[in-house]
Parts: C-alpha cells; sequence; structure tokens
C-alpha cells in the first residue's frame, strides 16, 4: 500500500519514503512509527498503543519514544513547534492529521502523484481541476542568509494550498527549478502544466517585514489578484502561518470564481465531472428552490460520471437539506431521506477531504440531530485544513446546533475574517445572529441580521432572527414588523414547524423571541 500526502508517497511494501522523486532515509522503527500513525490517522494514539506496537510491549523510556517521533517528523518536514502532520495530543497521545490519499502497491502513478502536490515532465497536459504552482518568492533583502524566509513563506503556501483537494498544486520541488531566473509567465504554466501561478517578494527591515503576491492566468497572462501584507517580524513562525493564511484565504475565492466563470461558459456537451460540480455549487449558492433542484441535478449527473466525488455527494446532500430546513420542499421526508443518503455515500467513498467532512457534519447535526457525532467530524476537517473558509463556516452552524454558541460565534468570526464578501455573507451572518441571541446579545444580533438583509435582502431566516431579537428587546412594532415579512416570504412558517425541519432543538432563546414577536407557534 502507497500513502499519499503532501509531496510524499510514503510505500509499505517497499519501505521507502519518497519526497519527491528523491528516497528520504528512514531507520526502521521510525518508519514503524510513521507507519502505525498514518494507518490509525482517524484516531488518536497512546503511548501505550505505539509502545506494544513498534517495541511488541518492551519497556523502553519515554526519551526513545520522543527521539523516534522526533525523527519521523523530520523525515516528513514536520517539527515538534509546527506540528503539521503528526500533532501531540497533551495527555492523550499522538494523531497524524495530514490529508492522506492511499494507491494500491501496484499503482505505477502513485509516486508521481502526491496528494494533490505533483513532480511532472516538461510540457504536460492542463488537468482538468484548477492548477497552481507558487513559485520562489524574490528575497528583496539582498542579504543571502534570508533567503530561508522567502523560501520558507513558499513552502507554508505549497502546503497549505495542497490541503484543498479540489486545488491541483505542483510540489515545491519543481517549482524551485525556476528560481534565479527570469521566465515568462506563460513559459512557466506551460512547463509545469498549470493554469495559475502564484508568484511574490519578501522584503525585511527594522523589525518589519513585507510579502507582496500576485495571481497571475498563465493562459491569458490576466492578473487576477494581488495584495501585500506588512507585520512586526517578532514570532518568525508566527508571523509565517499568519501570511500563509491571509495569501490562501484571499486567492482561493478568486480563483473559484474564476473557474465559475469559466465552467458556465463552456458547451453543454463538453463538460466534464469537475465542470459540472463547479456548476452546481453556483446554483446551490443561489439558495432558491430553482438553484437547489438545478444544483441536485447537477451534481446527480458528475456522480454518474465519476462515483467517487465525495464532495459532489455531499453537495447534494447539503442542497436537499437547505430544501427541508429553507421550508422548500414538496415532500420534506424524502428531501431528508436523499440528504442522509447523500451524506453516507459522501463518508463512504471520501472521509479524508475537509470540505466534505464539514458539508457532511452539517447534514448529521440538521438532519440527524447526532451533534456529537457531527463535531467530531468538523473538528477533523478543521485539523486537516486550517485554511478553508467553508470548514470554518460549517463549524459555526455544527456548534450552534450543538448549542455552543460561544464557539459558533467564535468560528463564524474567524470565517468571515477569512472571507469577509464572500457570497454566502447571508448565512454566516444569520448563524453569529442567532448564536448572539442564545446568549442574550441582541443588539449584536439585529445588527447581524441586517448585515445578512443588505447581503440577501428576501433572506427569511434573516428576518426570524431580527423579529426575535428585537421582541425580546420590547421593541414590539418593529418586531411585528419583521415577522410580518418573513411570513409574506415563508408562509407555512411556524415555531413547531421551524424546530421540526431540523437544527433547532437548542435555539430555546430564539424560539421564545419567535412567540413574543406574534409568530404562530
Amino acid at each position: 500500500m502507497r500513502y499519499l500526502f503532501e509531496e510524499y508517497v510514503f510505500d509499505t511494501d517497499r519501505r521507502e519514503l519518497h519526497r519527491g522523486a528523491a528516497v528520504v532515509p528512514v531507520a526502521p522503527q521510525v518508519f514503524d512509527i510513521l507507519d502505525y500513525l498514518i494507518r490509525n490517522r482517524e484516531r488518536v494514539v497512546s503511548k501505550d498503543d505505539l509502545m506494544n506496537a513498534i517495541w511488541n510491549g518492551r519497556i523502553v523510556s519515554e526519551a526513545a519514544l520522543t527521539t523516534r517521533l522526533n525523527a519521523a517528523r523530520t523525515a516528513i518536514g514536520d517539527c515538534g513547534e509546527q506540528q503539521r502532520l503528526i500533532k501531540t495530543l497533551p495527555r492523550k497521545g499522538f494523531r497524524f492529521v495530514g490529508a492522506v490519499r492511499e494507491k494500491d502497491g501496484n499503482s505505477d502513478s502513485a509516486t508521481a502523484s502526491v496528494s494533490r502536490l505533483h513532480v511532472l515532465d516538461p510540457a504536460p497536459a492542463l488537468p482538468d481541476e484548477p492548477s497552481i504552482a507558487v513559485l520562489p518568492f524574490a528575497n528583496m533583502t539582498g542579504d543571502p542568509e534570508q533567503e530561508y524566509f522567502a523560501d520558507g513563506m513558499v513552502e507554508e503556501i505549497t502546503t497549505a494550498l495542497s490541503r484543498f483537494k479540489w486545488l491541483f498544486v505542483i510540489a515545491r520541488i519543481s517549482s524551485f527549478t525556476f528560481k534565479g531566473r527570469v521566465v515568462d509567465i506563460k513559459e512557466i504554466g506551460h512547463r509545469l502544466g498549470v493554469r495559475y501561478v502564484l508568484e511574490g517578494s519578501v522584503r525585511k527591515a527594522s523589525g518589519r517585514v513585507r510579502v507582496a503576491g500576485q495571481l497571475i492566468d498563465a493562459v491569458t497572462g490576466a492578473h487576477i489578484w494581488a495584495n501585500s501584507y506588512e507585520r512586526d517580524l517578532s514570532d518568525i513562525f508566527l508571523l509565517q502561518d499568519e501570511i500563509t493564511a491571509a495569501v490562501v484565504c484571499a486567492i482561493l475565492p478568486k480563483l473559484m470564481r474564476t473557474e465559475i466563470v469559466a465552467a458556465a461558459r463552456r458547451r453543454p456537451e463538453n463538460l466534464t465531472a469537475y465542470d459540472l460540480q463547479l456548476r452546481a455549487m453556483a446554483q446551490y449558492s443561489k439558495a432558491t428552490p430553482k438553484g437547489l433542484a438545478e444544483a441536485i441535478r447537477l451534481a446527480n449527473r458528475a456522480l454518474e460520471l465519476d462515483p467517487r466525488l465525495g464532495f459532489v455527494a455531499a453537495l447534494a446532500g447539503l442542497s436537499h437539506m437547505v430544501n427541508v430546513v429553507l421550508g422548500f420542499a414538496s415532500d420534506p421526508d424524502f428531501d431528508r431521506r436523499e440528504a442522509v443518503r447523500f451524506l453516507r455515500l459522501a463518508t463512504r467513498v471520501d472521509d479524508s477531504d475537509p470540505q466534505t467532512l464539514s458539508m457532511a457534519a452539517v447534514i448529521s447535526a440538521f438532519m440527524l440531530g447526532d451533534y456529537e457525532g457531527s463535531i467530531e467530524m468538523v473538528d477533523r476537517a478543521v485539523a486537516l485544513n486550517p485554511n478553508s473558509y467553508w470548514v470554518w463556516l460549517d463549524r459555526g452552524w455544527v456548534y450552534h446546533t450543538a448549542g455552543v454558541p460561544e464557539e459558533a460565534i467564535r468560528c463564524f468570526e474567524h470565517a468571515m475574517r477569512m472571507s469577509p464578501i464572500d457570497p454566502l455573507l447571508d448565512r454566516l451572518s444569520v448563524g453569529m445572529g442567532m448564536a448572539f441571541i442564545e446568549l442574550r446579545r441582541f443588539e449584536e444580533a439585529i445588527a447581524a441580521a441586517r448585515k445578512a438583509l443588505r447581503q440577501n435582502p428576501s433572506f427569511w431566516p434573516a428576518f426570524g432572527c431580527l423579529a426575535a431579537a428585537l421582541a425580546h428587546l420590547g421593541r414590539d412594532a418593529e418586531a411585528r414588523e419583521a415577522a410580518a415579512r418573513l411570513l409574506e416570504l415563508d408562509p407555512a412558517f411556524t415555531i413547531s414547524i421551524w424546530v421540526a425541519r431540523g437544527g433547532q432543538s437548542n435555539a430555546k432563546i430564539m424560539r421564545e423571541g419567535l412567540r413574543k414577536a406574534g409568530l404562530p407557534q
């Protein structure tokens, strides 16, 4: 069996670890530790587990275990400070948290395809999915000793991007062949076989660092995004993490919107499963009965072409769930069953993709009321990819439905910082407003509801949030006006129906506010 993660291939049959085309030397016990952690990545592994598995129950010192764990981290480019791949959970044990794909040991392509990070032959064809290379950042400091910082930024950004399974990311080892060379961006895109190129520069002076970056379409040469970030140079590793998150969160929405527009222009007879996925995403975002129906139709077509698309199955399930929750379903029981069916399909075919996991967690929370399982799933999604706006948004909804409003607000705020002008801002704002209501922070709930309505004036949950918060503050006339607008948009609405649709069993203060606003029980 071969396990693929970041730019590594871990081959248990040959007992070899590859980074790109190179073999990484690994001591036998260190290899065994990696093997055990990767095979058991779905759970936390205790020290006793490791000692029994690696040393067959023989008593060894903790220092020996620590030494070999450190060696395992070093072999895969990790360290005890970052814990990017092997995480230590105090008083519990260890867990491999990297995104892993499995390849059968007989697959000749496994060593060339490393968890979306690829070392490629010259002039390969563009893949179906969006593809990107992060070029070496120019060191503008003039001090060769500062080269490590610029290279470290590229390493971090490349790794962060590779956690998005829908994105084809070129390995650092290939991108760095262009270091110090003046090459046209279109030529780089052609040589690496990518549609997009991210380039940048780093300048350090007087205790400050300035990182500039730009995202370029390597086929057309068009500039898609550009920005710069300036920070105090106090904690270098924290600084790299912060800038990495800022860059990744800024370019991904731009890249995805560019891809969706491109997919919409393609002729119907030439659509791939990925094109259908992009079109389904665009329809889902509309949150209308027609849009959701089209999203489900497109998702089903994509799954006919490729049944292994866990993300698409989760998107279909989420569309059925929204039909139920927003009151669009003509047969709620059917949509509920379909949501659960797609949830199970998604996790069966791909339980290692962060966004698939987070969407499945939302469906599970709303449709099944399995809050404990949903929290476990969405927490794993965040551990796999802490730089995904969508994962943090989903985590906010899961924690809200589970009755943990403080954590829900933290998630929603984090998501908003990552994508402050996202098309789904209306849903995020309503989630935040409902969580504020459960904490009796009614003024903040009103502000959040009004923000949602500025984004989407016909989004009835925002009127429900507004009506409940206003009623709790005794602003009865305004509350009843908001309640009337809700009923115009959802004439079948009653509080009991709203609860039965799913996800609101813990929203006690919200339900009380809706009653005070005069909405029917």
